[in-house]
């Protein structure tokens, strides 16, 4: 019987002026061994300008965790990438537009 994947994913950043770790709970998709989240707010959510002030992150999915880094997917530059994981949320979730961020982690 194959598990269902979890509904969440965890993301810890470092506060871009605190320098302190910040937890989200949010919703994700997996693509190629990648993890990918979309921000509602793009550019003006926090945990985006944290990851963009410092992109090394943890996460969580299930009972794994994970220490790697985050970037924003840009949509000019990677639109068929942006496309893609923007659909599977929208699969998954009934929600999808919004920027996206791309997560590699290792455990």
């Amino acid at each position: 019987m194959a598990h269902a994947q979890p509904q969440f994913l965890y993301l810890t950043t470092t506060g871009r002026r605190t320098g302190l770790p910040r937890k989200i709970e949010i919703w994700f998709t997996t693509r190629r061994g990648r993890y990918y989240l979309v921000a509602e707010h793009g550019q003006r959510a926090n945990w985006v300008r944290n990851i963009r002030a410092e992109p090394r992150v943890g996460f969580r999915v299930g009972n794994q965790t994970y220490h790697g880094h985050a970037r924003v997917v840009t949509a000019g530059a990677e639109p068929t990438l942006a496309a893609a994981v923007r659909r599977l949320s929208e699969k998954k979730y009934g929600w999808g537009r919004g920027l996206v961020v791309e997560l590699v982690g290792v455990e």
